[in-house]
């Protein structure tokens, strides 16, 4: 567990605004390198060409960094909308059967329990049991379930699923994870694009003895800071999903936590728990890029059972078992405090 489960609400939310600050900036600051370090090192490559061909307007650097902060604000402002609809999620305005009107009822119920506005409603046609929510907010928030989880679950269990999902909320999870995975998508676009363009350039903008001396005095330089940008280029995605995974595992103590208060029915929460680890449906519409903000791991990674530093680095949840243990306990322990008896 983490020293992160003793912070107050007010502390949580706090930090949580952090981070989310701190990641759009280190964001941006990743697009200036980019851009400044390209154009560094297309200087060094031209420094010897003749003056027409040397590079002096550092315009790869301007056009980035701008890139990198219209896209940290447009990741910021339309990521929930674009994780449902990476999802395939259908919103549930009126409720159409029994099974929608008592995910609205219980989304309600829970709203009232965790003290937020009501989110907006959706359901993922996957047969696969999850859920996840997403928003900026509590007042733009999202909660998703699968049309697999409604088939699955009891209406205690749904309440204790969604009272997980509503912690999240409340504590400002969503936007930090909402964030990370639309810059996920950011980063991946942006990669692949600019390396198009680039790398069909080659080096082309040197040439004649000019570039033989170049090579002569700058080639090593050169050939170094090209690497390391080529290496931001391909890392830039793969240390982005770390960075969701680090910051994802260790929350769904704290939401479990949550959402057994809300509910006031932690053994709710750990029936769930156990149905949808025991469920073997692959999933078909929640991908990598969103799959950090699920209440399971829909990849089914074996990873994900293991405890360790490296499980804490590449496992996007804590083991389910360790969750499901921590929540009977604290059902056990509830019931024998209220006089009840436990078997």
């Amino acid at each position: 567990m983490s020293d992160e489960t003793s912070l107050t609400l007010f502390q949580q939310q706090e930090l949580n605004r952090r981070r989310t600050t701190w990641l759009l900036a280190a964001f941006v600051l990743f697009f200036a390198w980019l851009g400044f370090g390209g154009d560094y090192i297309y200087a060094l490559y031209t420094a010897h060409a003749p003056p027409a061909a040397q590079h002096h307007v550092w315009w790869f650097g301007v056009v980035m960094l701008a890139v990198g902060a219209l896209l940290a604000r447009y990741a910021y402002q339309t990521g929930p909308e674009k994780v449902l609809w990476a999802t395939d999620a259908q919103e549930v305005i009126d409720p159409v059967d029994d099974q929608q009107r008592q995910l609205v009822n219980v989304v309600e119920e829970m709203a009232i329990a965790a003290g937020v506005p009501r989110p907006r409603i959706w359901i993922v046609p996957d047969n696969d049991p999850n859920a996840f929510a997403t928003g900026t907010d509590p007042r733009h928030a999202h909660v998703a379930v699968t049309q697999g989880l409604l088939d699955l679950c009891t209406r205690d269990e749904l309440q204790g699923v969604i009272g997980h999902e509503l912690g999240h909320v409340k504590n400002l999870d969503v936007r930090l994870m909402t964030t990370l995975a639309a810059l996920v998508g950011a980063i991946v676009l942006m990669r692949d694009g600019t390396n198009r363009i680039f790398w069909g350039r080659g080096g082309g903008g040197g040439g004649g003895s000019g570039g033989s001396r170049r090579k002569g005095d700058l080639g090593p330089l050169v050939l170094v800071l090209l690497v390391v940008w080529v290496l931001s280029w391909i890392l830039a995605p793969i240390i982005t999903q770390l960075l969701a995974v680090a910051v994802s595992r260790k929350r769904e103590y704290l939401a479990d936590a949550m959402g057994a208060q809300f509910t006031r029915n932690p053994l709710a929460l750990a029936s769930a728990l156990q149905k949808i680890e025991a469920a073997d449906m692959p999933t078909t519409h929640i991908k990598s890029g969103a799959a950090h903000m699920c209440i399971a791991d829909p990849l089914g990674r074996r990873l994900t059972a293991h405890e360790g530093r490296l499980a804490d680095v590449l496992a996007t949840h804590p083991p389910m078992a360790k969750r499901i243990a921590i929540l009977k306990g604290m059902g056990y322990a509830q019931i024998k405090k209220e006089g009840g008896v436990v078997s």
